[in-house]
């Protein structure tokens, strides 16, 4: 069995190293344990890295055959990176029996491909056919404490969801993050990759939309299988740091890929499309009248 492991990188080169030890780690335990082995290549966007990851990489995995570094300019951000490296994967699309999507701040628990393949196996045998798997991570600091994983919808036109934890037995989802994301072929088949119009954020909650739209069963994992703290600052905390930027700074600040208008509402436009001119006003709202908006929205 063969997969093609995609992850993007800028500046981050500890996490990074430590994402990839991580994996070469729990490959080499599913190999001990198995009798039959998995292979995995890694192709790995650069995105403008100024530090030591490249040359920390390489350390890693050696072997030419193994590791494919693909040079960007610093302006891909997550999405465009992924696909980025997507796309030189699918040059050898014959060769792969799943891609598995991975930030590069996860830490891979040793059984993670374990948990990935027995949802898989879930997968077909109660929807029939392999999909999308989406392994959940915990805290680095607490085993317990859930942070990415996926969510089903509680009403699409208020996007409001409930977020799954894990009971020891896969669940069939909705949306899903793609810290740990294992997509089988056929998937990529029928709905391709990541679309072209995300630059950073919410490509990964269009992508599960998409695959269960088309008719794939989206699962998480039974357990834990990654580390990966959230990384995203309190709504609280966005809300007084934007209420008090002047309106060029907001301008500015919701231009940038990171903190894109154009990502979310072209996300809702696909999943939501009821829903658009609401979060389209919104948005305008936050640009131009921060303090209303957070009044009418509970934050004072």
């Amino acid at each position: 069995m063969k997969i093609a492991t995609l992850l993007t990188c800028h500046n981050r080169c500890i996490k990074t190293k430590a994402c990839l030890q991580s994996l070469k780690q729990s490959l080499g335990v599913y190999n001990a344990q198995h009798a039959s082995s998995l292979a995995v290549e890694v192709f790995l966007t650069d995105d403008g890295c100024t530090d030591d990851t490249v040359e920390v990489v390489r350390a890693i995995f050696p072997d030419e055959k193994t590791l494919h570094i693909l040079q960007g300019d610093g302006n891909l951000f997550w999405a465009g990176g992924m696909r980025f490296c997507w796309k030189e994967a699918m040059k050898r699309q014959g060769e792969w029996d799943y891609y598995l999507l991975l930030n590069d701040d996860v830490e891979l628990m040793d059984n993670v491909f374990d948990e990935l393949f027995n949802a898989q196996q879930y997968a077909i045998e109660h929807y029939g056919e392999e999909g999308v798997c989406s392994g959940i991570t915990c805290s680095k600091d607490d085993p317990n404490a859930l942070t990415y994983g996926g969510s089903i919808w509680v009403n699409r036109f208020l996007a409001t969801q409930k977020r799954l934890v894990p009971d020891g037995t896969p669940q069939l989802c909705e949306l899903t993050n793609a810290n740990i994301l294992l997509v089988s072929t056929k998937v990529v088949d029928v709905i391709g990759i990541f679309g072209e119009k995300y630059r950073h954020g919410a490509a990964d909650y269009d992508y599960s939309f998409r695959t269960r739209k088309a008719g794939f069963p989206v699962v998480l994992t039974a357990r834990f299988c990654g580390k990966c703290d959230n990384d995203h600052s309190a709504p609280q905390v966005v809300a007084e740091k934007i209420k008090n930027m002047s309106l060029k700074q907001r301008k500015a600040y919701f231009d940038h890929p990171l903190h894109s208008n154009k990502d979310y509402l072209h996300y809702i436009g696909q999943t939501s499309p009821l829903r658009y001119p609401l979060v389209w006003l919104g948005r305008k709202m936050n640009l131009y009248f921060p303090k209303l908006y957070y009044r009418i929205s509970g934050f004072r």
